[in-house]
C-alpha cells in the first residue's frame, strides 16, 4: 500500500498561519486543521533468537538499528512482536537458555509481545517465572484462560500512549497449542477461539467505559497466520482469512506471526473500513511497517498505511546491541567446547566425483543418523519413520581430533551446532503409503533446479527399492517398514523437521500430512539428548534406498523356469563412507542364486555408485510370488519381489481313435482333449502308446490334439496318450482306448 506522508508543516498550514497572524482571530486556524499525528509501528514475528546476521537474516542489531532510525526520525515511534521471539532458537541464543536473545530484544526497545508457541517451549511455568519477568515488555494474550480461575492467564491487551494517542494492542496465541508443545507444561491453560477472544476485549476498549482502557487505535497482534500470501489464504475461505473477516470490523490493523510468511494485504469491512493484515517473514528477514495518522485533536484514528520490507540493509547495526551479541557468540564458543558423546568413525555427507564437493543427491550416514534421531525423539508421540532433508546437514562429523582437548570420538557442542544451524522444530504428521511414496518421488526435483535430486535421510528400519530409469513420478517400486511391505493405504506417522513438514525443498507433500503437530523440540536439543542416551554412536554403513531394475518376463506377467531373470542395481555403496568395493549377492529362500562385483563410479548430483548385473536361470520347481533378498557391503538387505509362474495345476486326458474298426489298420486318428484342473488351456507334446509302445507324437494346442497313427498291424490294439505337461500343466495320461484292425 501507499503510506500516507507525513506532514510536520505543510505548505498549506503555513499560508494558514501566515493570514491568522495578518488577519487576527477572523482567520484563526481551528484545533482540527492542525496536522495529524503520526505514529510509526515497527513489526517483526517469529524471531527466534536469530541474534547474527546471516543472510537472509539480518540480525538483532540491524532490527534494533532499524527501530533507533525509526525512533530518531519521528519519536511517535513503536515496536512490537507477533511473538516466537525466543524458542527455536540458533546455537548462540540456545546454549545460553536465550538470555542473549532477551537482553537485545530489551536493548531495542520492544514495547509489547503477543505469546507465541514457542515461548511455551519449557511450558507455562518458564513463562511465568523467567520470560515475564525478564522482559522489559508485557507479553498479552487476550485467549489464554487459566483453567483453575477462569480468568486471563496473562493481561489480554496493553494501551501505549503516544501524543495523546492511546494505542492499544490486543494479543492472541494460534488455538493449536495443544499440539505444538508438551501438552504437560500447559495443562492449566486453556486457548479459547480467536476471533471470539479478540473481539469481546477490542470491543471493550471502545465501549465508554474507562475502566476497560478506552483506546484510540487498536493493532492485533496475533500469532496465527496464513498458510501462504495468496490472497485466498490470507483473506479468503481459510482458517486464517476467518480470522480476519471476523476481527477486521472491531480492530484497526492485524499483524500476524507462526506461518512464517511475508504479506502486506488489506480487508475491506461491509462499511467500508480498511483494515492492514500483515506478517513479514521470520528470523529477521524482513520487517513490517505500519503508518498510523490520528486526528491530533480528537486522537481518532484518519488511517493507517502498511508496508513489509526487507531488513538486511534497512539500517546501521545498534553498537549497543552488537555488544550484546558479540558476547554471546564468544560465549557460545566457550560453552560450544562441551563435550555431548562420541562416535565411533566419522559421519559424513555424500560427496560428489571431485571427491570435495557435497553431493544433496547422495545418501549419507551423516543424514541418516539424523533421521534416526528426529525418529527417536518423535517416538513417544507415535512417530514410525524419521525424515532429513539433505540441506539441512551443514557439516561433516569428524572422528579425528582437532586438538588438545578434544580427543579422537568427542562431539561437541560447537560440532553439533555446525551440522544443525537452522534450529527447525520436530514435527510429527500422518501420511498414507500413497503420500510416502509420492514424497519419495519428489526427491527427483522439478525442471530447472539446481539440485535434479534430493536424497532424503530416512531412519532405520525404514527401506525402498528405485528405479532410477523410470519415468517422473513411477521411480519408486516398493517401501519397507520393519522388514513389511508399506500398503498405499496404510497411515505411517512420520517425524521430521517443520522446514520438510511445511513442503521445503519441494517436498510438496509433506505439507498435505493429517495431524501435524510441532513437537516443541528443536533438532539441535534432539540430537543433544540422543548423544547423552546412545554414546558411543555408531555410523550405520547399511543402504537405506536402493536402486532395483528387474528386466520383465517373456510373458509380461510372470519368469517360467528356464528363463534368465536379469536385475540390475546401483546404488549399493556409499560415495563418502564404508567400503568402495564388494559384491551384491541375490538370494531366493536363503539360498543365493545372483552374486557378481560392484562397480563404484559416482554420479554427479544422483546416487548410483555401486552398480552391477545379477542374473540367474529359473530353477524347475519355483512357482509363484517370491521375495529375494538383496545384500551388499555394510549390512545392506533388502527385499526384491519376483514373480514366478504358478505352479503347474492338474491335468486329465480323454482320447479316442476313429474309426476303432479298421481294414488294413490305414487311416486312424487318435483325438486327444487336454483338460486343466483350473479351465486353463494347455499346450505341448503327446505321445500315443500301443501297449506301452510310442507309435505317434502330436503337439496339444489350447487343449486340444489330433495324431494320424501309423499302419497298424491286424488284431486288437490297446492305446493311450500321456501329455508331457508345459510350465503351467502337468502331466496326465488317458486311460486306454481300442482299435481293432481286420485283414
Amino acid at each position: 500500500m501507499n503510506r500516507p506522508i507525513r506532514r510536520r508543516l505543510s505548505a498549506v498550514s503555513l499560508l494558514s498561519l501566515g493570514a491568522g497572524l495578518l488577519l487576527g482571530p477572523l482567520t484563526a486556524v481551528p484545533a482540527s486543521a492542525a496536522d495529524p499525528t503520526v505514529i510509526d509501528l515497527l513489526t517483526f514475528n517469529d524471531f527466534h533468537g536469530r541474534l547474527e546476521a546471516a543472510s537472509p537474516s539480518a540480525g538483532v542489531a540491524v532490527l534494533s538499528g532499524l527501530a533507533k532510525q525509526m525512533r530518531s526520525a519521528n519519536p511517535n515511534t513503536l515496536v512490537a512482536s507477533a511473538g516466537d521471539n525466543v524458542g527455536a532458537t540458533t546455537f548462540t541464543s540456545f546454549i545460553a537458555n536465550d538470555q542473549p536473545t532477551i537482553d537485545a530484544l530489551n536493548a531495542m526497545g520492544v514495547d509489547v509481545s503477543t505469546l507465541g508457541n514457542h515461548e511455551f517451549d519449557q511450558g507455562r511455568s518458564d513463562v511465568d517465572t523467567r520470560l515475564k519477568p525478564k522482559f522489559n515488555f508485557p507479553l498479552i494474550s487476550a485467549n489464554i484462560i487459566d483453567k483453575a480461575t477462569g480468568t486471563y492467564a496473562y493481561d489480554p491487551y496493553v494501551i501505549k500512549t503516544v501524543a495523546g494517542v492511546r494505542v492499544a494492542f490486543v494479543g492472541a496465541i494460534t488455538e493449536d497449542m495443544p499440539g505444538l508443545v508438551s501438552p504437560a507444561g500447559i495443562s492449566t491453560l486453556q486457548f479459547t477461539d480467536i476471533t471470539t477472544s479478540v473481539d469481546k476485549v477490542a470491543d471493550q476498549l471502545r465501549d465508554g467505559n474507562a475502566a476497560n482502557g478506552e483506546a484510540d487505535v487498536v493493532v492485533l497482534l496475533v500469532h496465527e497466520g496464513a498458510g501462504d500470501a495468496s490472497d485466498a489464504a490470507v483473506l479468503g475461505d481459510s482458517k486464517f482469512g476467518s480470522i480476519v473477516k471476523g476481527t477486521a470490523g472491531h480492530v484497526d490493523a492485524i499483524v500476524s506471526g507462526h506461518s512464517h510468511q511475508s504479506y502486506n494485504k488489506t480487508y475491506t469491512t461491509a462499511d467500508g473500513k480498511v483494515v492492514p493484515v500483515i506478517q513479514s517473514a521470520k528470523y529477521g528477514e524482513m520487517y513490517g511497517h505500519l503508518t498510523i495518522t490520528a486526528d491530533s485533536a480528537t486522537h481518532k484514528l484518519v488511517s493507517i498505511g502498511s508496508e513489509v520490507k526487507t531488513l538486511v540493509g534497512a539500517a546501521p547495526a545498534d553498537p549497543a546491541v552488537q555488544s550484546i551479541v558479540d558476547a554471546a557468540v564468544a560465549n557460545a564458543a566457550t560453552l560450544g567446547a562441551k563435550s555431548l558423546g562420541s562416535i565411533t568413525g566419522d559421519l559424513k555427507r555424500a560427496l560428489q566425483s571431485d571427491g570435495k564437493t557435497e553431493n544433496r543427491g547422495g545418501e549419507s550416514t551423516l543424514s541418516n543418523l539424523i533421521a534416526d534421531v528426529a525418529l527417536w525423539a518423535t517416538s513417544s508421540a507415535g512417530a514410525q519413520i524419521g525424515l532429513q532433508n539433505p540441506g539441512g546437514v551443514r557439516a561433516d562429523m569428524q572422528y579425528a581430533s582437532t586438538g588438545a582437548n578434544d580427543p579422537d570420538g568427542n562431539v561437541t557442542y560447537k560440532e553439533a551446532a555446525t551440522v544443525q544451524p537452522f534450529a527447525n522444530t520436530l514435527v510429527t504428521l500422518d501420511l498414507t503409503g500413497a503420500q510416502l511414496k509420492q514424497v519419495l518421488e519428489e526427491q527427483w526435483q522439478p525442471a530447472g533446479l539446481s539440485r535434479p535430486y534430493l536424497k532424503l535421510g530416512v531412519s532405520k528400519g525404514f527401506q525402498y527399492t528405485y528405479d532410477p530409469s523410470a519415468a517422473a513420478g513411477s521411480h519408486i517400486t516398493a517401501m519397507y517398514l520393519n522388514g513389511t511391505k508399506v500398503t498405499d493405504t496404510q497411515v505411517i506417522k512420520v517425524g521430521t523437521n517443520n522446514f520438510l513438514s511445511a513442503g521445503g525443498d519441494q517436498f510438496f507433500t509433506l505439507a498435505k500430512g493429517a495431524n501435524i503437530k510441532d513437537s516443541g523440540q528443536i533438532d539441535l536439543q534432539s540430537f543433544v539428548a540422543y548423544m547423552a542416551a546412545k554414546s558411543p554412536v555408531s555410523p550405520d554403513f547399511a543402504q537405506r534406498s536402493v536402486g532395483v531394475t528387474v528386466a520383465p518376463p517373456a510373458n509380461a506377467s510372470s519368469y517360467v523356469t528356464g528363463e534368465t531373470v536379469t536385475v540390475k542395481v546401483s546404488s549399493m555403496l556409499f560415495s563418502n563412507a564404508g567400503a568402495k568395493t564388494g559384491d551384491a549377492t541375490l538370494s531366493i529362500g536363503g539360498k543365493a542364486v545372483a552374486t557378481a562385483p560392484l562397480s563404484f563410479t559416482i554420479t554427479d548430483a544422483s546416487d548410483e555408485q555401486g552398480q552391477t548385473t545379477l542374473s540367474f536361470v529359473v530353477p524347475k520347481g519355483l512357482y509363484g510370488p517370491q521375495t529375494a533378498t538383496l545384500t551388499g557391503p555394510g549390512g545392506t538387505s533388502i527385499a526384491v519381489p519376483l514373480v514366478m509362474q504358478p505352479a503347474p495345476v492338474a491335468t486329465t486326458i480323454s482320447g479316442s481313435a476313429s474309426p476303432w474298426l479298421s481294414l488294413f489298420g490305414k487311416g486312424v486318428v487318435y483325438t486327444a482333449t487336454v483338460t486343466s484342473a483350473d479351465g486353463s488351456l494347455a499346450n505341448g507334446p503327446i505321445t500315443v502308446y500301443d501297449k506301452g509302445k510310442p507309435i505317434a507324437t502330436g503337439t496339444v494346442t489350447a487343449g486340444k490334439a489330433t495324431i494320424a497313427l501309423p499302419k497298424l498291424s491286424w488284431g486288437l490294439h490297446y492305446l493311450t496318450a500321456t501329455y508331457v505337461g508345459d510350465n503351467a500343466h502337468k502331466p496326465s495320461t488317458s486311460g486306454p482306448s481300442l482299435v481293432l484292425v481286420l485283414l
